[in-house]
């Protein structure tokens, strides 16, 4: 985080000596095994902190259990702070994990339901019982925490319970913790005081003696209220015995009326040294002694927070040392309404003398919110400058723009670093235009004399160039102008020397990346993205590094360099595992992408162990998009299987849990849907995809589309074969060719070997067997060495004949004669199963099949729509592996091996 942590809020708050035991509620608070929230809601005043306390304390006494306390505040709605704080919660404990502490030093914006399940995982580590206590939870004001408490509470391990105290419920339904008897709840209701509560609270803490018959109307008159109570025993501590029985008589209202009453009372009855002090601190959160002396000019600051506890003027301490105490939130609140009317004019100074500590303390939240409030817009502006570079690391950009929304535009004007800030923090939630202007205006302020403008943090000033550079690629990628981007993305690298390992410069490599894969140039986005891991790695940025790992992986395979994927995965997760235990998240993608790998090298049970690993640590981490990368690799590995049915389940699932993101999607679902329609013969679904698509093959070819086309091309291939129609062949066949040329001058070779197999395929199909081995001859000497085999096997039977051919012209003999025990293991049918050394292939068959019944060479080729050269060509094929020279001979030995009827 920018700031340090507030370690008070982590401070389970001390007892009372005179407090009033209530064992009527502390037994109502003991947990069952199945307990899983404790629920205490009512409106202020009514004890719910002090209860908790109470039994908290009680149960660290007997060692039954550890406990875990924060205190919520309204700036704690921002998940990453909410979150950072569970993260230092949890350091304390033993044996404890560290998932989440690692997730919130990414500089990846990571979803609060991410976050929740590394504290889950964090969480489950930890074998001794947990009490964890979420206090004033009604000051979250965040749909996304209130989601992933339900997370929480639905996956947290038996050990933990959960405990809540609140004004008002929590934004989460509770019926169905209710229904199983895992929920604990105290109401209004069961928290006011009873008769007897209410006299030993009045007679004992508060010391007033009364009669029975008036501490029976003060608890019928606040109904058993307790702030009420007390603040009507302030008021009446310095009154006489007829004094109080007037008080007592006139003693009615609601709460807010008596509330605004007894302060009344109560300030009234307090010297005008303590009456001045609480007016100052009231716009305080907080209190300790040197900030109370910064805002007051009081130096006794320590002895009157004492003494104000003693006198239980709702002052609550917030550690063991009392160093640091809050006001009761009732309390504040109307003292704050009297400062304001009693002394206008001084509100602003307080607030501004509370800002400039803060901001010496390097607590800039609170400074920027105090000086807020004191209109102090010059020294936030300088403060906005300069925690703007540790927020972004931690996405607080919402929060960051709140505060700079609130500033005067004519004070921005002339700060060049400012509006660069805000211009990237605009480009981050999506405000263009705006961030554009801001853009504009830093470039125009970045070019004047110092004398006309403000700078507060100069050590952003040498790299403002850089930073500005990055944010034109960031807004003109989004914009679509990629040529710019890039221009724009090259100036921020270039800023820096090669061995610089500076923030902007890993932008700069990033939007580089990305820029290049959209333009199809594998090689140049692999090299960034590989100089962004070595520079993230340098960094200590572990997760981010695995984060870009998988990225760099897929960019390999897809240039066709399985080899280098592999190790480079396996040196990353060697990594991953010896400096973190359970290993960062992120590496879930980096088991998927060997799981993938192993299958393409034919080594099923490998890739099905990766896989599995892949899914239990991806369960784990659940990060934006991950499970959708992993039910796609699951459906191909269906569809290799001839599950089709499976598959197309799975990616109908995957295209549902689809998040936008920047990386682009190459393989989308629908196109991959198309695939197994294909296979599975279902020509007119997959037709209507093409249709929907604006598919044509005389389409402009691009990488994005690339994946899409290809699948055309299966496509007019498998209608081609359907209906005899020689002309979506050679559709088919010069959409391939102007693939291969973009994929040849892009070296992307992932795509170039499926492009080559289906040009040899239509060979096959057009029975022209010598023109389809130039394209298999080539594909198969690029593909030996990265051991391709599901890519070959995947294509059924056109390429068991395809490689039968390649093995008799000695084609990569060893290497097709493994593809082909692959492919004929997998296939299982007659061509494996034929008593001959070299199978007959289908068209063999046929062509045989039709000889036997009399057909003359003419006739042949009719029937089967080819040309003579060609049925010559298949008749000397038959010949030869059945070692016959005549008609005749052929017809026997192939009735004699069972070939024909």
């Amino acid at each position: 985080m920018f700031d340090i942590l507030l370690p008070t809020k982590l401070y389970l708050p001390p007892l009372r000596s005179n407090w009033i035991p209530r064992p009527r509620l502390l037994a109502r608070l003991e947990t069952s095994p199945q307990t899983r929230l404790i629920l205490i809601s009512a409106p202020a005043g009514y004890g719910k902190t002090t209860l908790v306390t109470t039994w908290l304390r009680q149960i660290q006494a007997t060692g039954r259990a550890h406990v875990g306390w924060l205190s919520l505040d309204d700036d704690d709605s921002d998940p990453q702070i909410f979150f950072s704080y569970l993260s230092a919660l949890l350091r304390p404990l033993p044996g404890v994990h560290t998932a989440l502490p690692h997730l919130l030093e990414s500089t990846q914006s990571l979803p609060p339901d991410t976050l929740i399940k590394a504290f889950v995982q964090d969480v489950a580590s930890v074998t001794e019982p947990l009490i964890l206590v979420l206090d004033d939870y009604h000051a979250i004001d965040s749909p996304q925490i209130d989601a992933a408490l339900v997370a929480l509470l639905e996956r947290m391990p038996p050990q933990m319970t959960l405990a809540i105290t609140t004004r008002r419920d929590p934004g989460f339904p509770l019926s169905r913790l209710r229904s199983r008897g895992e929920l604990i709840e105290l109401r209004a209701a069961d928290l006011r005081f009873t008769a007897p509560e209410a006299a030993e609270f009045l007679r004992q803490t508060m010391g007033l003696t009364l009669r029975d018959e008036q501490i029976a109307a003060l608890e019928r008159r606040t109904e058993g209220w307790i702030a009420g109570l007390q603040m009507a025993a302030l008021s009446m501590q310095h009154r006489a015995g007829g004094d109080r029985e007037t008080f007592v008589q006139s003693f009615t209202g609601t709460h807010r009326f008596i509330l605004d009453y007894l302060v009344e009372e109560a300030l009234q009855q307090q010297p005008e040294d303590i009456r001045e002090f609480l007016l100052a601190t009231s716009i305080l959160d907080r209190l300790c002694s040197p900030l109370c002396a910064a805002v007051t000019g009081h130096e006794g600051s320590q002895a009157l927070l004492e003494n104000l506890e003693r006198s239980n003027l709702f002052v609550v301490p917030l550690d063991d040392q009392r160093q640091w105490y809050r006001y009761h939130h009732l309390f504040a609140e109307v003292l704050q309404a009297r400062a304001v009317a009693e002394r206008p004019q001084q509100v602003a100074a307080w607030h501004q003398r509370a800002g400039r500590w803060y901001a010496q303390q390097q607590a800039h939240t609170d400074a920027i919110r105090h000086l807020l409030a004191a209109a102090d817009f010059p020294r936030v502006a300088d403060l906005l400058e300069h925690v703007r570079p540790q927020m972004e690391g931690v996405y607080q950009v919402e929060l960051w723009l709140s505060w700079a929304r609130r500033l005067p535009e004519k004070l921005i004007q002339n700060r060049p670093l400012l509006n660069l800030n805000y211009g990237w923090a605009l480009l981050e939630v999506g405000d263009l235009a705006a961030a554009l202007a801001r853009l504009q205006l830093a470039e125009k302020g970045s070019k004047k004399p110092f004398t006309e403008i403000v700078i507060a943090d100069h050590s952003q000033w040498s790299t403002l160039p850089a930073s500005l550079a990055g944010a034109y690629a960031y807004y003109e990628l989004v914009m679509g102008d990629v040529a710019a981007a890039q221009a724009y993305a090259q100036q921020a690298v270039d800023f820096f020397d090669e061995d610089e390992n500076h923030n902007w410069r890993r932008v700069g490599l990033s939007l580089l990346g990305l820029i290049h894969w959209l333009n199809g140039r594998l090689d140049a986005a692999a090299d960034a993205f590989a100089a962004l891991t070595r520079d993230m790695l340098r960094a200590g940025k572990l997760v981010d590094a695995i984060s870009t790992d998988y990225v760099l992986a897929e960019l390999r395979i897809a240039l066709g360099q399985l080899n280098q994927a592999e190790r480079e995965l396996q040196q990353r997760l060697q990594i991953a595992y010896e400096q973190s235990d359970p290993p960062p998240l992120g590496t879930s993608d980096l088991q998927r992408v060997l799981s993938e790998l192993a299958w393409e090298r034919n080594e099923q049970e490998t890739a099905l162990q990766h896989l599995a690993t892949a899914a239990r640590l991806g369960e784990e981490a659940a990060l934006t998009n991950w499970n959708y990368r992993l039910l796609l690799t699951r459906a191909r590995i269906k569809q290799s299987q001839g599950d089709y049915g499976a598959a197309l389940a799975l990616q109908q699932e995957a295209q549902k849990s689809y998040v936008e993101n920047p990386l682009p999607d190459v393989r989308p679902p629908p196109a991959l849907r198309a695939q197994i329609w294909i296979r599975q013969g279902a020509l007119d679904r997959a037709s209507a995809w093409a249709q929907e698509q604006g598919l044509s093959p005389t389409d402009e070819v691009s990488y994005l589309r690339e994946f899409e086309l290809i699948t055309l091309a299966r496509l007019l291939i498998a209608q081609a074969i359907h209906d005899n129609d020689q002309t979506r062949l050679t559709a088919a066949s010069a959409l391939l060719q102007r693939l291969l040329d973009t994929a040849e001058s892009g070296n992307r070779q992932g795509s170039l070997f499926e492009i080559l197999l289906l040009q040899a395929m239509i060979y096959e199909a057009q029975d022209d067997i010598p023109a389809a081995l130039d394209p298999l001859r080539h594909v198969l000497l690029l593909a030996e060495p990265q051991n391709y085999v599901r890519r070959f096997v995947d294509e059924g039977r056109p390429m068991v004949r395809l490689l039968q051919a390649a093995a008799k012209a000695g084609i990569s003999l060893a290497y097709t004669s493994r593809l082909l025990a692959a492919c004929t293991a997998e296939i299982g049918e007659t061509t494996a199963a034929q008593p001959l050394i070299e199978p007959l292939s289908e068209r063999e068959l046929e062509v045989l099949g039709l000889i036997a019944a009399g057909l003359k060479n003419k006739e042949i080729a009719g029937q089967l729509f080819i040309s003579i050269n060609t049925v010559l060509y298949h008749i000397k094929n038959i010949y030869s592996k059945l070692g016959v020279n005549k008609r005749a001979l052929a017809i026997s030995k192939a009735r004699e091996l069972h070939l024909i009827d």
